[in-house]
């Protein structure tokens, strides 16, 4: 908590030293699930002096879907976007500007990788566990909508996809133009899995492209993507490197364009 305040604290007056006179804050499911997050985010209120907007996992979907379209551009037919994050997952199926089904899932990377540790590589023991009690979550909550909808495009979104797409490419530094819009299949997915999953979590983090925090969470972010494949029985997905964050950014340049 300590260390989150004073990172946005931080950010807030970076952000007003380049003029910014709109600043805003937006916390997610960390926050949201937290018994305390309400509190914590009326301290970071006061500490910024600017309120701290605690969005509900349907809007934070929504904004993301809003980011992904302004990142890619229109998409032909049923696009199912996911967006895999810390604490939670959000699964948006919509067509042109509207949205059919969303929800957002309390399956996170960081309890993921609590549950199942894998500090030296994978074995042949846990991993399966962790990936079937991915699938069976995916199985039992996702809605019927989702799982039996004819899907066009599957779009990822967030730190997990993005960091597969940046080692399947090769990068040797992160560029943003490069992961936009790559094509990654399930087969890609699966190399990356023995690649990443060969190395103690040490030795993950020292690899281009992969930040050292997420060496231990890029596992569980892989049994997500695999099971997501899994379940709606598709073969690629689409990176966006656009998500949550541009999709507040748009709203923002709407607001400033409609108002008088």
């Amino acid at each position: 908590m300590a260390r989150t305040l004073a990172v946005v604290k931080a950010y807030v007056a970076r952000a007003r030293g380049f003029g910014a006179g709109d600043v805003r804050i937006v916390a997610t499911s960390a926050v949201r699930q937290a018994s305390n997050g309400r509190s914590f985010a009326e301290a970071l209120g006061i500490a910024t002096g600017r309120p701290v907007d605690v969005v509900s996992g349907d809007e934070e979907a929504r904004l993301t879907v809003r980011g992904v379209r302004q990142g890619l551009g229109p998409l032909s037919g049923p696009v199912l976007t996911f967006d895999i994050g810390g604490g939670s997952t959000e699964y948006v199926l919509s067509e042109d500007d509207a949205i059919r089904s969303m929800i957002s899932l309390r399956l996170g990377v960081i309890p993921l990788a609590e549950r199942f540790p894998f500090p030296k590589g994978i074995d042949g023991e846990h991993y399966p566990v962790l990936l079937g009690d991915v699938r069976a979550q995916l199985a039992r909550d996702l809605p019927a909508a989702i799982r039996t909808a004819t899907v066009a495009h599957l779009v990822g979104t967030a730190g997990t996809v993005t960091t597969l797409a940046a080692l399947d490419l090769g990068l040797e530094h992160y560029d943003p133009e490069r992961v936009q819009g790559h094509a990654l299949s399930r087969d890609a997915v699966h190399r990356l899995l023995e690649r990443l999953g060969a190395l103690p979590v040490a030795e993950r983090a020292a690899l281009p492209c992969l930040d050292p925090g997420r060496a231990d969470l890029i596992i569980p972010g892989i049994a997500i993507v695999m099971a997501t494949f899994e379940e709606l029985g598709l073969e690629t997905l689409r990176v966006s490197d656009y998500g949550l964050r541009e999709g507040l950014l748009v709203e923002a340049i709407e607001r400033r364009q409609q108002s008088p």
